[in-house]
This record gives structure tokens, C-alpha cells and sequence, in this order.
């Protein structure tokens, strides 16, 4: 329940090919589906910095990745995505990243978004996973639904509010998977 869709995969694949992007940043990797799938896309050359607090889960899929000789492209950080992103804008790498990848803890997509925005470049894609929530988003709120949904659908519901105002990108909303959001950084 918690990987990316076999069909979300291949269309963010087919995507990272479309834009010829070479560096990427995934925030919340759990077992690694979308960072392998984002990996085999990416040229040879091409880098990921992952991020995410849990190891044990990203180890689980590290044979993966290894069998497919995709660990040489990949920067898996134990941490905070906050302080990893600050340390990159630190570090001068604010601007260098063609593509972002988002599916962590959805209280914290909306401030996600504020960094990342510094990090990927004028032109480059955040790609926000779950904006659909189950299809809750579109729900009322007498409906009747899972506890853990409603806790979350929320977030995601000022989350999706919040990206359709904001005039630094433009948007689409793909119903594949259990939502997509592509949000091209526009200045």
C-alpha cells in the first residue's frame, strides 16, 4: 500500500526520459520502488539524493537496486529532509536539481515544497505522490472513511489548495496512481 503504482512508475520514468534529467532529489524512499524506477531512467552519469530517516526500509530494497546496478547513482541520507536540504542550499546547490520527488509525512508536503523550490531549477519538476488520498480529497466530510484517511486527507486537501494558488509553477494533477502532482517551477 505504501509503494508508488507499478503505472505511476513507468510514467515517471517515461517523464524523467522526456526531460533529460540527470539530477534528482526523493524525499521518503521507504523501500526504494520509485528511486529505482527514477534511477533506470536517469543516464548513466546521472545522481539521486534520497532522503529518508528510515534505513532498515531502504535496505530492504537495496538488493534491488544492487542487482540492477543502479547504486552508483544514488546518495541514500539517513536523515531529516529539512537539514539535508538546507545543507545542499549551504553547499550551492540551489537550482541544480531537474526533477523532486515527494512521498513522506504529508503534514510536511506544504513546507517540502518551500525548499524544494529553492533547490530544483527554474523549468524543473517537484512531483508530489498521494494528492488524491484514496480519493478523499473529493469527499465530503460527513462521508464515511478510514481514520487514518481522514486524518491525512487534510493535509493533502491544503496541500492541493495551496499549489493551485501558488503562481511560482504550474500544475497538473494526474489520477494515476493514488494522485500525482507535477508542478513545473516556473521563476
Amino acid at each position: 500500500m505504501m509503494n508508488v503504482t507499478a503505472d505511476e512508475g513507468q510514467f515517471i520514468s517515461l517523464f524523467l526520459k522526456m526531460m533529460n534529467a540527470k539530477k534528482t532529489i526523493e524525499v521518503g524512499v521507504f523501500t526504494g520502488y520509485s528511486l529505482l524506477t527514477t534511477a533506470l531512467a536517469l543516464p548513466d552519469d546521472g545522481k539521486i539524493i534520497a532522503i529518508d530517516p528510515d534505513r532498515e526500509a531502504y535496505e530492504t530494497g537495496l538488493p534491488f537496486i544492487q542487482k540492477a546496478n543502479m547504486a552508483h547513482k544514488i546518495q541514500f541520507i539517513q536523515s531529516d529532509a529539512f537539514k539535508v536540504m538546507e545543507q545542499l542550499k549551504t553547499n550551492g546547490e540551489e537550482g541544480t536539481f531537474d526533477f523532486a520527488f515527494v512521498d513522506a509525512d504529508k503534514q510536511n508536503y506544504i513546507h517540502y515544497h518551500e525548499q524544494l523550490l529553492k533547490l530544483v531549477k527554474v523549468g524543473g519538476i517537484i512531483a508530489y505522490d498521494n494528492t488524491l488520498w484514496s480519493g478523499t480529497v473529493a469527499a465530503s466530510d460527513d462521508d464515511e472513511m478510514a481514520e487514518y484517511l481522514r486524518r491525512v486527507r487534510v493535509d493533502i486537501m491544503q496541500l492541493n489548495s495551496f499549489l493551485a494558488a501558488d503562481s511560482r509553477i504550474e500544475l497538473a494533477q494526474l489520477s494515476i496512481g493514488d494522485g500525482l502532482t507535477l508542478c513545473r517551477r516556473v521563476q
